[in-house]
């Protein structure tokens, strides 16, 4: 199968330099594979998004020379995806309905093991829906952050799949759409390392392929917090994209043999002519 990846974003505020970071290294990597590079806007979550954010995200991406290959998918246009996947979990026993409280599962770190609901039915209210998870170890090689084991009992436990209000939850909305869209390598922030191993397991139950994984390091404020999270993140300006992709460039140890390209079209290409993914810096996170 040839090369695809993707980048995709969520709607929560307008492009900053972590997201140009993550969305400069997965097109590197597809095109420097010849292959394809596509966006999917992660819109599953409304109550979290900005209004105009996706608008604003999509229109500054082609202003850094990032244009994707294909129609750009949006999660809040995939329910009847997300509904099938969800129904042949039920099918297959594979997800209880639950009615847990954050009180109870105190005892249990926060965390459900149980495979079964440990609160009492409630007919007057929705139930979320968990998957149920076995005592299995899950291992992969990641293509930055190496050889990586998770407990999925002692980490994630019973994971949330379908929220009270009906939403569908990010891990699963996540592997369907990889899957549907022939991802081949997923490369974004390390922030989602750990979301993988749950990934991981459920394209296992769904009998799904499971994509190569390359998480690149966190862009840091000069106070070590994550740079989406800080008060000096500000959104990167599409007008003048050069210098900020020239940064995101040397974020990622990309080195130009060009250094005075004032053009972001002509910039990647310059970078992307010398280009070798095992250069990639390896650690989990770095200044910025």
């Amino acid at each position: 199968m040839s090369y695809r990846g993707r980048f995709a974003p969520s709607p929560t505020g307008q492009l900053h330099f972590g997201s140009l970071v993550a969305a400069v290294g997965s097109w590197l990597c597809a095109r420097q594979a010849s292959g394809q590079w596509l966006v999917r806007v992660e819109d599953i979550d409304p109550p979290r998004e900005v209004p105009g954010s996706a608008e604003s995200i999509l229109a500054a991406l082609p202003a850094f020379g990032l244009v994707a290959d294909e129609p750009i998918v949006r999660q809040s246009q995939r329910q009847a995806a997300y509904e099938a996947a969800f129904e042949r979990l039920r099918d297959a026993d594979l997800v209880f309905p639950c009615w847990c409280s954050r009180s109870d599962l105190v005892a249990s770190g926060g965390l459900h093991r149980h495979g079964f609901c440990i609160a009492t039915s409630d007919a007057t209210r929705l139930p979320a829906w968990r998957l149920r998870v076995p005592d299995v170890e899950i291992v992969f090689d990641d293509g930055l952050q190496g050889l990586q084991r998770q407990r999925l009992i002692d980490t994630a436990g019973d994971f949330v799949i379908k929220r009270v209000e009906g939403l569908y939850a990010y891990q699963l909305a996540c592997v369907v759409d990889d899957a549907d869209q022939g991802i081949t390598e997923v490369v974004r922030g390390n922030d989602l390392l750990d979301s993988t191993p749950r990934q991981i397991w459920l394209q296992r139950c769904l009998g799904l392929p499971t994509p190569t994984y390359r998480h690149l390091p966190l862009a840091l404020d000069e106070q070590g917090r994550k740079l989406s999270k800080s008060a000096g993140a500000f959104p990167v300006d599409p007008t003048r994209p050069a210098s900020m992709l020239q940064r995101a460039l040397d974020f990622l140890n990309v080195r130009l043999r060009h250094r005075d390209i004032d053009d972001a079209h002509a910039m990647l290409q310059d970078a992307l002519s010398s280009f070798d993914p095992r250069q990639l810096p390896r650690s989990n996170s770095r200044l910025a």
